[in-house]
């Protein structure tokens, strides 16, 4: 019995130590069948909720910490949709890193992944300018080699969608535009000057010519310039900026892009994309009519669009980018323009009309959001009503009501902002003289609208020292494009300005990928200088000119204009916003292009 018991008991200080061996190296004994194991399901949700919390707080800015969350969440997507949607994501906030943000880059050594991701945006930038199937080509073997480099990275397996498409419209020497405007109605007069511009632009730019460097202030003699375009030889007098990056309309993409031009006024706009989907067509540029664009919101469609306009309230939509002209945004430009003149009591002289209260809520929007307080609003009445007064003594006295309540009281006016023609504004110059002395006058701007052809010395004269905005392509930088475009629309600024935007329509239709993907890029083109902001929206900044003793001198000044970061100077003179005045809200009254600006 007692070899039995001493087994029994050997059996059990080995099971003993055993168990505390177990317990010692973290191990656990079974759970019971069917018991839930919640627990590691649990850490695996508070982790993604913990990275998805860091992303939600960025609001789409990007950092370092928000592209990590990304890396760090695409181990956890759970099918190829999402996979491809992180992948494309971080791309996205990758490509929207400034400069400065990028030499401040600080990784771990053990960051592989991120590493790879920094080498292929290194790659990308490296090449994003290039557009020829050569430079294509290069960057295809780069971005291979790149896969060779990092195997493991997710991206090395299927690129960001972004970079997909860019390699597979190289590949595609006969891709197709789609061509979207009013071709028949009221609106076909602009639809045609956007048409011809856009078709000028694939053919190439006339070249500007250069100046002569022994004159100090290069003019162009009135006998170079079309028998009509008499208002046009003064604008191209004006005195060159003294920055040349600032000189100068980018020159075009010349290649065999085919371009199908459909008309928006004859077909619903879903029969028309569908229509445009089944002839091969890649990218969409249009529709330009604001009720059309609004209606892409509700349509889903794989094709790229570059819409001629704008919603009221933006929306981001991966495939869809907006390029418009609109005095909304011209008046948000002159906003700017004023604060950077160290302005702090503005008065919007505006129309008595629906135009007139867009324009004044834009322009005190913008002015709050720079910092400013009270903006005051005066409406004028008909040119008719306006001379009545004028010929009874009365002027227009520099005062008015809040467009929107502020919390501090506005002091004397010291800048005057008008939106009005030229007719109009010959009147309403010599009524503000009338109600003020000369030593306290206002600085007075006025928008693109009151620039037109045909105001000859006498005019100017009378404006002197009014400043005023509009596209570079009316300001003389590109002479024989100037002439060309002045002969094809009778030197009537309205189509004018609506043939610079279908040249840049072109420009941007040729460079979509890029301007989808970065907050850095930038164009000069005949319609402003391009650069997009948020919901791949196309912003525009224009050069300010100035009456000058009958002469209309541009602007030297070159301070970008970034909200409030140049407030301090006080001779800033940026425009930051679409200001050419053209307003595509509805479908056209009347065929007289000179309402352009309040009719569409």
């Amino acid at each position: 019995m007692l070899p039995s018991i001493f087994v029994h008991f050997k059996t059990g200080l080995i099971y003993t130590a055993l168990l505390s061996a177990m317990i010692i190296a973290g191990c656990t004994m079974p759970k019971q069948q069917g018991q839930p194991t919640s627990a590691p399901q649990d850490n695996i949700s508070a982790e993604i909720n913990r990275y998805q919390a860091i992303i939600d707080a960025a609001h789409n800015q990007p950092s370092l910490a928000v592209i990590r969350a990304y890396i760090a969440l695409e181990s956890y997507a759970t099918n190829d949709a999402a996979r491809q949607k992180n992948l494309d994501e971080t791309w996205q906030l990758l490509t929207q890193l400034s400069p400065q943000q990028m030499s401040e880059l600080v990784i771990n050594a053990n960051e592989y992944t991120l590493q790879g991701w920094l080498d292929l945006l290194n790659i990308y930038q490296s090449n994003k300018q290039q557009s020829n199937k050569q430079d294509l080509d290069k960057l295809r073997l780069a971005i291979h080699d790149w896969q060779i480099r990092y195997p493991n990275n997710p991206a090395a397996h299927r690129l960001p969608a972004a970079l997909q498409q860019m390699l597979q419209a190289g590949k595609d020497s006969h891709a197709t535009i789609g061509l979207f405007l009013p071709l028949n109605g009221q609106a076909k007069i602009f639809g045609d000057a956007i048409r011809q511009g856009f078709l000028d632009a694939q053919k190439g730019l006339p070249k500007p010519a250069l100046p002569n460097p022994s004159l100090p202030n290069p003019s162009l003699p009135e006998s170079s310039l079309p028998t009509n375009a008499t208002d046009t030889n003064e604008a191209l007098n004006a005195e060159p900026s003294a920055n040349p990056e600032n000189t100068e309309i980018n020159d075009t993409a010349i290649n065999v892009q085919t371009v199908k031009v459909y008309d928006t006024s004859s077909q619903p706009l879903t029969e028309l994309l569908e229509q445009a989907k089944q002839d091969g067509v890649t990218l969409v540029v249009g529709p330009l009519l604001k009720p059309n664009v609004e209606q892409l919101a509700q349509i889903e469609t794989p094709l790229n669009i570059l819409a001629l306009n704008e919603l009221d309230t933006p929306q981001r939509q991966p495939n869809i980018c907006y390029f418009s002209l609109s005095p909304e945004d011209e008046a948000k430009n002159a906003a700017i323009h004023i604060w950077q003149q160290q302005k702090s009591n503005p008065l919007v002289l505006i129309p008595r009309t629906e135009l007139g209260t867009r324009v004044a809520n834009a322009f005190a929007q913008e002015w709050q959001t720079l910092g400013g307080q009270t903006v005051l609003q005066q409406t004028f009445g008909t040119p008719n009503e306006m001379r009545q007064s004028m010929n009874r003594g009365i002027g227009i006295r520099l005062s008015g009501t809040p467009v929107i309540a502020a919390s501090s009281a506005t002091g004397p006016v010291d800048a005057v902002y008008i939106v009005a023609t030229a007719d109009e504004l010959t009147i309403i110059k010599p009524m503000i003289d009338m109600a003020i002395s000369t030593r306290k006058k206002p600085t007075l701007y006025a928008s693109s609208r009151s620039n037109k052809s045909g105001s000859g010395p006498d005019f100017r004269l009378e404006m002197d020292g009014m400043q005023f905005s509009d596209i570079p392509l009316l300001t003389g930088i590109n002479v024989p494009l100037m002439q060309q475009a002045a002969q094809k629309f009778a030197n009537d600024y309205s189509l004018m300005r609506l043939y610079a935007m279908g040249i840049d329509a072109w420009s941007l239709a040729n460079q979509f990928t890029q301007m989808q993907q970065e907050t850095g890029f930038h164009l000069n083109g005949a319609s402003g200088e391009l650069s997009v902001v948020d919901n791949c929206t196309i912003l525009r900044q224009l050069p300010w000119m100035q009456f000058n003793h009958a002469r209309i001198t541009l602007d030297n000044r070159t301070d970008k204009a970034n909200g409030a970061d140049n407030t301090n100077n006080p001779e800033g003179t940026d425009n930051t916003e679409n200001t050419d005045g053209i307003d595509i809200n509805n479908t056209g009254q009347g065929d007289n292009p000179d309402e352009v600006n309040h009719s569409l």
